[in-house]
């Protein structure tokens, strides 16, 4: 059933204040850069942000944490089956049913759902190593382009401008995380730049340790920032070109997060030290102070 389908059937069950409940606790527990962004929206799109950020969290746990392949992709599997039985109006758990009242309200496109699930497949199936670059474009797609062009429906932009910024967008947030966790991803085996690149810097190995101490790094790893801060800048143009600047403020805050974490990884080292080992209290005490700066400059005082 399509969204627009759905906001004339008979009404399914509601979203429980117990559902509610769950999903905030879910993401305010996860200290995400989604949280500061999020704040600065009403209470309906504040909690349909919440629905679809707890959703991201359940299907991302599921190719990140323990299990076989098979396990996971049973588990995958179930949540696709969950969303079709969300578009009949019939959810049955409490993400999918906190989902309900906004998929309506915002008319949500059913295929991002499925793209998300589609890309932890990816990953699931893997781990990812040297994908091609057509590869790694639509894995940034899936996993974080899909996310966007969900939002900029809640935000009120979902015409081609809003589908624009999210996927440039989504693009240059996951260009941006590939790069911050190169020595995480790498410790469980994966390895997300393109075989395309490793090859023109000389690296013929996919085995991510060896990439990792490979002289030629750094030279893949400033074309994919290159890649990214392109990314950044037609994001940007597309933002400005939507109908309503105001309502696109919350994807401007997210962006600005993302651009400032992008910045302090420019010009290397690569790979950059892993975050656990940079996790001291004043440090995260810094970062937060540093994101509310922002959101308070992008969020509340400009277009």
């Amino acid at each position: 059933m399509t969204s627009s389908a759905l906001a004339a059937a008979e009404p399914g069950p509601e979203a429980s204040a117990a559902d509610l409940e769950e999903v905030r606790r879910l993401v305010e527990s996860a200290g995400t850069s989604f949280f500061w962004a999020m704040r600065l929206l009403e209470r309906d799109k504040r909690e349909a942000m919440y629905a679809i950020y707890a959703y991201c969290r359940e299907i991302d746990d599921i190719a990140d944490e323990g299990g076989t392949r098979e396990e996971k992709r049973i588990a995958l599997d179930a949540w696709r089956e969950e969303i079709a039985a969300l578009y009949a109006g019939q959810p049955s758990r409490p993400i999918s049913r906190a989902l309900l009242p906004p998929l309506a309200r915002y008319r949500l496109p059913q295929k991002p759902f499925h793209d998300l699930i589609d890309g932890m497949e990816m990953d699931a199936e893997g781990p990812i190593r040297a994908p091609s670059m057509a590869e790694l474009e639509l894995y940034c797609s899936r996993v974080a382009g899909a996310v966007g062009q969900l939002s900029v429906c809640v935000f009120g932009e979902p015409g081609p401008d809003g589908q624009q910024t999210a996927e440039r967008l989504g693009q240059a947030l996951q260009l941006t995380n590939i790069l911050r966790d190169l020595q995480e991803d790498a410790e469980i085996g994966r390895l997300y730049l393109p075989k395309e690149l490793l090859l023109e810097a000389g690296i013929e190995s996919d085995e991510p340790r060896e990439v990792l101490s490979h002289p030629g790094l750094p030279k893949v790893c400033n074309q994919i920032a290159d890649k990214a801060r392109q990314a950044f800048a037609d994001a940007e143009a597309a933002m400005a070109r939507c109908h309503n600047k105001a309502n696109m403020r919350p994807a401007r805050v997210m962006m600005e997060v993302y651009r400032d974490a992008f910045r302090s990884l420019e010009g290397g080292p690569w790979p950059p030290p892993p975050r656990k080992s940079k996790g001291s209290g004043l440090k995260r005490l810094r970062s937060k102070l540093r994101k509310l700066t922002i959101a308070l400059r992008y969020g509340l005082f400009s277009l």
